[in-house]
């Protein structure tokens, strides 16, 4: 079987069906037992982890793995239909290569940005439980216009769809963890419970990635749109179920009522917001420059709180700024996942992982997530025993080592569609490297930023300055996306040896020697970083001494 695959012509349509791809009803089944075997056996050794914690541990209860239920249903639903949305917008919805690159990387980054506006949500109106709540709500009803989409061809309907999706992701992000902290009896065992959360996300992207391709495979992009809806609805359904103990753990806005101009604010607020990001969708042209607006004023609204500040305060938000542009640049390397790296997946990567392993070139994704649950501890047990040994470095240093991580992630990749045969095929193998260096420099970033942010910042604009991670995150993802567009080829146009070769390796060496500049930027950073802040501290003793 795999050799006939191997040797199939040498070009490839980017509008290749879907069966096409996988051409025989017998691989379909081998597709569908190993991925269920695969789903049953992670989500039985979930259960069999939580029921040894349980015993050995009092920290563990039913509430809090309630609510890691529903973040595992959200990683399976979210992330299976952000895999499968660039087939559907290519194949059933008719959009080119590029108006698909920017209609999906806006989707990868707009809910980031709009968590700014549900913690707002969440903190003035209607409290953590009700707007996770209603997060799950509104989830279940963009997956469901997703569906009728599908089954109509309906492109309005489906904007909307994932327009909802969008805010639900903005609405959830603050909200959950914020509740999930107040199911454990103590600071510490939050602190040593929300890693196994973390994970159980993890899982649920990976489960969604590798399972949803082939699920369209059998029972349509409706199909897999409903499997979505059913599992945002278990997770809406799970809340309601624990409404009670739920709402008497929360903050004093979970357990109060909340005012008739509250409700009335909220949902015109929601309105607005999904009213803006539909336009967006709709009008991607217009729609990133709206996504630049928001993220630069943000940014302009923090450097004029710098000017107000005295010099230690104004010092240490610098280097906030300076981290968060390293950042946005990291993310646009990230947000390629999503964007060119889908489309190459798609147009070249055929073939069985290790032979025996059946994966869709679209869910190539998949292999992010399942290094990135083995980074965490590679990555926190290796600066540990660097620490125990002497050997400490800045946050921003650690991002540089991120940067030359991702360099050799691109640079791979580079080689692989440079050297690519006459038959245009890229192996699965590949791509599984690659996405091995990435996610170890993802972790990286994901992990010390937000900490970095939080070290440094100014108590009264604490929680205003970790925002700025989710700009950074959003304008990565529409830049991402605007560079990605460059590789994008027509309607027909068949996928060759030379189109490889030419439009995706000079596009992806490009960003290879990118990464390498952006190495010495961000080693260079580290040392302005060190430099500001020893001037913060060192007008922090002043002030201290003056007063005495």
């Amino acid at each position: 079987m795999n050799q006939m695959l191997m040797q199939q012509p040498a070009t490839f349509l980017i509008t290749t069906n879907l069966t096409q791809t996988f051409p025989y009803k017998f691989r379909t089944k081998h597709y569908l037992s190993v991925g269920f075997f695969r789903a049953s056996m992670t989500i039985s050794g979930i259960i069999s982890g939580l029921n040894f914690y349980t015993q050995e541990k009092t920290m563990w209860n039913r509430l809090n793995k309630s609510m890691m239920f529903c973040q595992m249903m959200f990683g399976l639903s979210f992330y299976g239909v952000m895999v499968i949305l660039t087939r559907f917008f290519l194949e059933d919805l008719g959009y080119s290569e590029a108006d698909t690159m920017m209609v999906v990387g806006a989707f990868s980054s707009i809910g980031p940005l709009f968590a700014i506006a549900g913690g707002f949500i969440a903190d003035k109106f209607l409290g953590s439980y009700r707007s996770l709540t209603i997060s799950y709500a509104t989830f279940s009803v963009g997956y469901l216009l997703l569906i009728f989409g599908a089954s109509t061809t309906n492109v309005p309907m489906s904007l909307v769809g994932i327009a909802l999706a969008s805010y639900a992701r903005g609405l959830m992000s603050p909200s959950y963890p914020s509740l999930y902290k107040r199911t454990f009896a103590s600071q510490e065992d939050f602190e040593n419970g929300y890693p196994v959360n973390y994970s159980v996300n993890n899982v649920g992207a990976l489960l969604g990635q590798y399972l949803f391709p082939m699920f369209v495979l059998v029972i349509g992009f409706h199909g897999s749109f409903t499997l979505s809806a059913v599992m945002a609805t278990f997770a809406l359904v799970t809340l309601v179920v624990f409404q009670k103990p739920l709402v008497s753990v929360g903050a004093e806005i979970d357990q109060k009522p909340v005012s008739l101009p509250n409700w009335i604010a909220f949902f015109v607020l929601s309105a607005a917001m999904v009213g803006l990001v539909f336009f967006m969708f709709s009008n991607m042209d217009i729609g990133q420059n709206i996504v630049y607006a928001i993220g630069g004023a943000a940014i302009l609204y923090f450097i004029s709180l710098m000017f107000k500040s005295g010099k230690s305060d104004a010092l240490k938000m610098g280097t906030i700024l300076i981290m968060t542009v390293l950042t946005t640049c990291f993310f646009v390397y990230y947000g390629q996942m999503m964007t060119s790296m889908t489309m190459v997946t798609i147009n070249t990567m055929r073939g069985d992982l290790f032979g025996f392993i059946p994966i869709a070139p679209e869910a190539s994704m998949a292999m992010n997530p399942l290094w990135c649950i083995l980074a965490g501890p590679v990555i926190s047990y290796s600066f540990s025993k660097l620490e125990k040994r002497g050997i400490t470095f800045s946050t921003a240093t650690k991002i540089g080592f991120s940067f030359i991580l991702t360099a050799i992630a691109f640079g791979i990749l580079t080689l692989a569609v440079m050297h690519v045969g006459e038959d245009a095929i890229i192996r699965p193998e590949t791509f599984l490297l690659i996405h091995f260096f990435q996610a170890f420099a993802e972790v990286i970033v994901g992990s010390l930023v937000v900490a970095f942010i939080l070290s440094v910042a100014p108590k009264h604009i604490e929680n205003f300055s970790v925002s700025l991670f989710s700009v950074a995150m959003a304008l990565s993802g529409i830049i991402g996306a605007v560079f990605s567009t460059s590789i994008a080829l027509e309607k027909g146009q068949k996928i060759t040896q030379e189109i490889v070769q030419n439009v995706y390796g000079d596009y992806f060496q490009m960003l290879t020697v990118l990464a390498v500049v952006m190495v010495a930027i961000a080693f260079f950073s580290s040392f302005v970083i060190r430099k500001m802040l020893e001037s913060a501290r060192r007008e922090e003793s002043e002030l201290v001494e003056a007063d005495a």
